[in-house]
């Protein structure tokens, strides 16, 4: 029985080395490519997810900005 194996994909960087990886492993007949498909796939869904928290970390940050700048507005009116 082989040992398993483990492949860390938190961040794009990681994906990449995963991927990198995994490439090498089919091309030593270390896993089959239909194998490396299906790690590929989910590491393609780690990206889409990494992606999708990226974005609603920087819309929430500029949700933040604008209100705040809101906010400076609305003091300088009742101000004149």
């Amino acid at each position: 029985m082989t040992a398993k194996k483990h492949l860390k994909m938190t961040n794009p960087g990681e994906v990449r080395r995963a991927m990198t990886r995994v490439s090498n492993m089919v091309l030593n007949c270390e896993i089959t490519p239909q194998q490396a498909n299906a790690v590929i796939y989910a590491g393609n869904a780690v990206l889409g997810s990494i992606r999708a928290d990226e974005q609603e970390r920087r819309l929430a940050e500029l949700e933040k900005k604008l209100d705040e700048l809101e906010g400076i507005s609305d003091d300088e009116q009742q101000n004149q």
